[in-house]
């Protein structure tokens, strides 16, 4: 199993372009970054984790400005948005984003997705909350068109283009992996339908063991399986390893650059020890 590091990239902490050249010297094999356009004051949906919601998730960079800083200044690391949330995002501007960075990296790049869960956050993109899981399904079947074929048309119930032409193409083929998040049975069957893989959160083993058997019950042992937000537990990462999962991206607290890096320095000794 391979270790990556996942985070919440702020204004206030440690910069991009030394967070990833940090993450690769120290050997991990990615970076995967969270999103959020923006947050409404009026905390209707409630945080999923309990209590108050995080000061981080105020003051995220956008994670594909970001993967393109961290892309010019590295040569080996995944670059993984965790996820991208594309029921807020046009998916023609964002197949163009996402290639660019597959080009720009030679291949690096991982394409996480999700639904969402900030009921007010989307809303202001235009998004109706009770056909989100529809529209994120047309949004990723429209961004496979215009990443592989050339003209690429799609006709949808939300989604909608006649024969057009979009470069760049990604380097990896036949399109960039595609990891889909959240813990429900809709999200399993997305993953099915999509052939996609997993990023799952830190969930309790009992539960990872239970959606990882439902996902292969629908698409095979080869489903590939990776996270967000991993904890530094090593009795956490072995049960990751024991259900087949490709890579673990622990979290890194959202601290300024030499705190940062004190905790790389923690979690690569740990990974080191673990891997014996």
């Amino acid at each position: 199993m391979k270790f990556g590091i996942s985070t919440f990239v702020n204004d206030d902490t440690i910069d991009t372009v030394t967070l990833a050249r940090a993450i690769e010297e120290r050997g991990f094999d990615a970076l995967a970054i969270a999103e959020h356009t923006h947050i409404p004051a009026s905390r209707e949906s409630p945080y999923p984790g309990g209590g108050e919601l995080p000061r981080v998730y105020y003051r995220t960079l956008d994670p594909f400005v970001t993967l393109a800083a961290a892309a010019v200044v590295t040569s080996r690391i995944e670059l993984i948005t965790g996820i991208a949330l594309l029921i807020q995002r046009d998916p023609i501007t964002t197949a163009k984003e996402a290639a660019s960075i597959d080009l720009m990296s030679n291949g690096r790049f991982v394409f996480g997705v999700g639904a969402g869960w900030n009921i007010e956050e989307l809303r202001d993109h235009g998004t109706d909350p009770k056909t989100r899981g529809a529209l994120l399904d047309e949004r990723i079947e429209a961004i496979k068109a215009l990443w592989t074929e050339e003209p690429a048309e799609y006709h949808g119930r939300f989604v909608d283009f006649d024969k057009s032409f979009q470069r760049p193409k990604p380097v990896q083929q036949p399109h960039p992996p595609i990891y889909i998040g959240g813990n429900s049975n809709a999200t399993v069957k997305r993953i099915i339908r999509h052939g996609a893989g997993w990023i799952s959160n830190p969930l309790p083993p009992e539960e990872l063991t239970r959606r990882v058997a439902q996902i292969r019950d629908g698409a095979g042992d080869d489903v590939a399986l990776t996270t967000f937000g991993t904890p530094a537990d090593p009795a956490y990462w072995a049960v990751l390893d024991d259900l087949g999962y490709r890579q673990a991206n622990l979290l890194l607290p959202t601290k300024p650059r030499e705190e940062s890096l004190r905790i790389l320095d923690d979690l690569a000794a740990k990974v080191a020890t673990y891997r014996g």
